[in-house]
C-alpha cells in the first residue's frame, strides 16, 4: 500500500513539474504567437488591423512579470516572431547558383541573413521590454507614454543602420492609408507611436480590469459603470482621433497644374537574374528596354525610366548601346539604370539622358543590401565570405547628400533598397525635388518582397506630399500619387510598359520641413514627467 501511495505521489509530483514547466513557457509561446500576428500585418497576408492589438499581450506580460520580480521578461521571442514572418522574403535569394554560390552555402547565407535580421530585431524588442519593467509601479499613463517614446527611439536608431525595414509603421501599408498619413506629420514613427499608444492603452485597461476583479472592488449586483474602462475609452478615443486627423489630411484636394504636368513612362523588362549577367540576357535586356523605350515614345510620353541595372554594363561603354541610339533618334528623355564607376570600384547608378542622348546627371545608390551588395566589416569577414561566394566586394555607395537635377526640375531619386530610409526622401524633399523616381530590381526574391516594397514607396509618396513613379525588372511596377493611392501597377514576372501623367509638387509636409520632432518631443516629454514624479515621491518622502 505504501508502495502505491508513493508511485502515486510520485507521478502526481512530475506532473506537477510539468505543468509547472509548462506555465514557465506560456509566456515566452504567448510572445511569440503574438509576434507571428504582428508579421501576419504586411504581404502576403495583410492582415494589417492585428497592428493594433498584437503588441497587447507583450504589454501585459511585460508588465505582469515585473510584478512577480521576473527580470526576463520574453520580448525576444516577440521580436524574432514579428521579423521572421515579416521578413520571411529573404528566403527567397535561396539558391544564389546564378551568383556562381554553390547550393549549400547559397543555403546557409540565407539562413544566416534571415536569422541575424531576427535576433536584431529581438535584441532591440529586449531592449524596449528592459526599460518598461523598470516602469513597474508607475503610473500606467506614464508607462504608455514612455513606451512610445522609448519604441519610436528605438526604430529611429535602427533605421540609421544599414539593417532597416519592418518598421510598425508599414503594417498599414498600403491598406489604411489614412492612418498612413500621419506620416506627413512627423514621418513613418508617427504611425509607430499610434500603434504603440493603442496597444499599451488596451493593455492596461486589461491589466486594470483584472486587478478590479482581484480586488473586488464592485461590490454591487448591477452597477453600470462597472463596464465602463477608461482606459479602453482612451484606446478607442485615440483611434478615432488618429483617423479623423489622417482622414482630414487625406481629404485635401492635389493641385494639378497643367505647367506642372509630367507625362512618364515605365519599362518592365522581365529580365531573370539568373540570365542578367550573361550574353542571352543582355541581348533580351537591350531588346526589351529598347523596343519599350520606342513603343512609349511613340505614344507622347516626356520621359522613360528603366529599372535598377537595366543595362548592367559601365557608364563608358552604354553610349554603344541601342537604347541610347533610339534615345538620340527619338529625342524623349530616358531614366537608364546601369554601373558608374569611381576609381577601381563601381557604383549603382541611375543616369538622365536628354533629348541629344547625353548624359546630363548621374544618382548612384548609397544604401546597400549587406551581403548582397558589399561584405560588413570586410577586413574580418571578407576573405571567409569571398570562399563562400563570388559577391564583388569593390562596390561602393554613393554620397549620402546627393542632388538628381533632370531636364524637367530636381527630382527625388531612389534605387530599391533605399525606398525603406524615409530620411533619403525626406531631405530630397527639402532640397526641391518635385517628383519621386523608384528604380529597382527584386527579381530574386518571392511576390510578397516586391509588394512589401511597393507598401514602402507609398509611405514615401505621402510623407513628403509627391508623385511617384516606380519602375522594376520583374514587378511591381507602378504609379503613386501624393496621397498614396496606386494609379496603376504592373504584373508579376511580366514584360510590360505603360505611361502615366505625375505632377511636380513644390510643396513641403510638416516632416520635410521639420523631420522627426514627433520622437524628440516624446522623449523629452516623458523624461520631464518621469523626473517631476520622482522630484515629487521624493519631497513627500522628505516632509
Amino acid at each position: 500500500m505504501q508502495k502505491k501511495q508513493n508511485k502515486k505521489q510520485g507521478e502526481q509530483g512530475k506532473q506537477g513539474r510539468q505543468g509547472e514547466r509548462l506555465t514557465s513557457l506560456l509566456p515566452y509561446l504567448i510572445a511569440l504567437a503574438s509576434g507571428i500576428l504582428m508579421g501576419l500585418t504586411v504581404a502576403p497576408v495583410g492582415a494589417w488591423f492585428l497592428a493594433w492589438i498584437a503588441l497587447v499581450p507583450l504589454w501585459v506580460i511585460i508588465i505582469t512579470s515585473a510584478k512577480r520580480k521576473n527580470q526576463f521578461p520574453p520580448a525576444f521571442f516577440w521580436g524574432i516572431g514579428y521579423h521572421s514572418v515579416a521578413l520571411s522574403w529573404i528566403t527567397g535569394i535561396h539558391p544564389m547558383t546564378w551568383l556562381g554560390v554553390p547550393w549549400l552555402p547559397s543555403l546557409l547565407i540565407t539562413l544566416f541573413c534571415w536569422g541575424f535580421i531576427s535576433v536584431l530585431g529581438g535584441v532591440f524588442l529586449s531592449i524596449w521590454a528592459a526599460v518598461m519593467v523598470r516602469l513597474n509601479g508607475q503610473k500606467p499613463w506614464l508607462r504608455v507614454l514612455i513606451g512610445t517614446a522609448v519604441w519610436c527611439s528605438l526604430e529611429s536608431l535602427w533605421s540609421a543602420g544599414p539593417l532597416w525595414w519592418s518598421s510598425l509603421a508599414y503594417t498599414q501599408s498600403p491598406h489604411n492609408l489614412i492612418i498612413v498619413h500621419l506620416g506627413q506629420l512627423s514621418g513613418p514613427n508617427t504611425v509607430t507611436a499610434a500603434i504603440v499608444a493603442v496597444n499599451g492603452l488596451i493593455a492596461e485597461g486589461w491589466m486594470n480590469r483584472q486587478d478590479a476583479k482581484d480586488a473586488k472592488i464592485f461590490s454591487v449586483s448591477f452597477a453600470p459603470w462597472r463596464f465602463v474602462n477608461k482606459y479602453w475609452v482612451s484606446a478607442t478615443g485615440l483611434l478615432i482621433t488618429l483617423h479623423l486627423i489622417g482622414f482630414i489630411l487625406y481629404s485635401r484636394p492635389i493641385a494639378q497644374l497643367p505647367e506642372a504636368a509630367l507625362k512618364v513612362g515605365i519599362v518592365q523588362g522581365n529580365i531573370p537574374n539568373r540570365l542578367l549577367q550573361s550574353s542571352e540576357g543582355f541581348r533580351r535586356a537591350q531588346e526589351n528596354y529598347t523596343n519599350g523605350y520606342l513603343t512609349l515614345a511613340d505614344q507622347g510620353v516626356d520621359a522613360v525610366l528603366t529599372p535598377e541595372g537595366a543595362l548592367p554594363i559601365f557608364q563608358r561603354n552604354l553610349m554603344q548601346t541601342a537604347l541610347v541610339a533610339a534615345v538620340k533618334a527619338k529625342g524623349v528623355v530616358a531614366w537608364i539604370g546601369a554601373f558608374g564607376e569611381r576609381g577601381e570600384s563601381y557604383t549603382i547608378s541611375l543616369f538622365t539622358f536628354n533629348s541629344k542622348g547625353e548624359i546630363v546627371s548621374r544618382y548612384d545608390k548609397s544604401k546597400l543590401v549587406p551581403l548582397g551588395e558589399y561584405i560588413p566589416f570586410e577586413g574580418i569577414l571578407g576573405g571567409i565570405i569571398q570562399r563562400l561566394s563570388p559577391l564583388d566586394a569593390h562596390q561602393v555607395p554613393g554620397s549620402a547628400n546627393q542632388i538628381f537635377d533632370t531636364p524637367f526640375g530636381r527630382a527625388i531619386a531612389s534605387i530599391c533598397y533605399e525606398s525603406a530610409f524615409p530620411e533619403q526622401f525626406r531631405r530630397q524633399a527639402a532640397v526641391g525635388g518635385q517628383f519621386i523616381l523608384s528604380s529597382s530590381n527584386d527579381a530574386h526574391y518571392t511576390a510578397s518582397m516586391p509588394f512589401q516594397h511597393h507598401a514602402q514607396d507609398i509611405m514615401r509618396a505621402i510623407e513628403t506630399d509627391r508623385w511617384s513613379a516606380r519602375a522594376t525588372n520583374t514587378g511591381y511596377s507602378g504609379f503613386i500619387d501624393p496621397h498614396g493611392r496606386t494609379l496603376w501597377i504592373s504584373g508579376y514576372n511580366t514584360y510590360e510598359t505603360h505611361a502615366e501623367t505625375i505632377y511636380r509638387r513644390q510643396t513641403q509636409t510638416l516632416y520635410v520641413r521639420w523631420g522627426d520632432w514627433l520622437t524628440a518631443l516624446l522623449l523629452i516629454s516623458s523624461g520631464g514627467a518621469w523626473l517631476l514624479i520622482q522630484l515629487s515621491h521624493t519631497k513627500k518622502i522628505s516632509d
